[in-house]
């Protein structure tokens, strides 16, 4: 889940773009020519880098990247992959100084927010994790709130505010009705409390978007399921658990009968 969360909701550097403001006076068409053409090659470079973190490739990944901050310093896309870069390689100095060189030039950047309150979470920072993701909301061009709301869901959940986790995560399906982690969140908030039914409706939805349901969809459904005293269904779950996920956790478990 949490690699999913870094991935889906980190990296859109179209939206990353440092803005750079000059005196009108002091404005010419040959300035801004220049200008357009240094961003320009700097983003070809952040984009690369993007590219192979996301491939794995972290060294190639980090040249891109400082390429693209020898062509522009100020390129805010590439301080963010540089930080994503350093996090996959366990550099938390160089991350955090990567993410907060970034938060610097634009504190507006919603995707440096999300990535830096997604840092923090991972390293047991979760309360002041959740501030980044509200600052990335604050931009009102991001272009995938949803996914902010997840994460700040996801670190409050884990610092133990469940009422804000579960306001974060409603706010997340008002934006995008099936967002999955957020309705398989509220569906485990939900059977936490007992109220089996509500869990029950929020995985009948995520279910219908779900071309190939996870070890954990299926654990909480039949769980869900058992509870409700719905056999056949229990049933069916389990052995799609133990057919597709013989070697997970929940399987595990499921075969030691640990349900709790």
């Amino acid at each position: 889940m949490q690699k999913f969360l870094i991935v889906a909701a980190v990296i859109l550097l179209h939206g990353c773009v440092s803005s750079r403001t000059q005196d009108s006076a002091d404005y010419t068409p040959q300035t801004a020519d220049s200008d357009t053409r240094i961003q320009s090659r700097a983003r070809i470079h952040a984009e690369l880098a993007s590219g192979y973190l996301e491939l794995g490739n972290l060294g190639v990944a980090l040249q891109e990247a400082n390429e693209a901050l020898k062509i522009d310093p100020n390129y805010v896309a590439a301080h963010n992959v540089l930080g994503l870069a350093y996090m996959e390689l366990r550099d938390d100095k160089a991350a955090e100084a990567s993410f907060q060189r970034a938060l610097r030039i634009n504190g507006l950047d919603s995707d440096s927010n999300n990535n830096y309150g997604w840092f923090l979470c991972q390293r047991k920072r979760e309360k002041e994790s959740v501030k980044f993701f509200l600052d990335a909301l604050r931009n009102p061009l991001y272009a995938t709130p949803e996914k902010s709301w997840v994460n700040a869901g996801i670190c409050a959940r884990q610092a133990g505010d469940q009422a804000n986790a579960e306001e974060y995560f409603l706010r997340a399906i008002k934006l995008r009705a099936n967002q999955p982690m957020a309705l398989q969140q509220l569906a485990d908030i939900a059977y936490k409390r007992k109220d089996y039914v509500g869990a029950k409706t929020y995985l009948s939805r995520m279910q219908r978007d779900a071309n190939s349901p996870s070890a954990e969809f299926l654990w909480l459904a039949l769980r869900v399921e058992r509870r409700l005293g719905d056999r056949n269904a229990e049933q069916s779950f389990a052995f799609q658990l133990q057919k597709n996920f013989p070697e997970s956790r929940e399987a595990r478990a499921l075969a030691a009968g640990l349900y709790e």
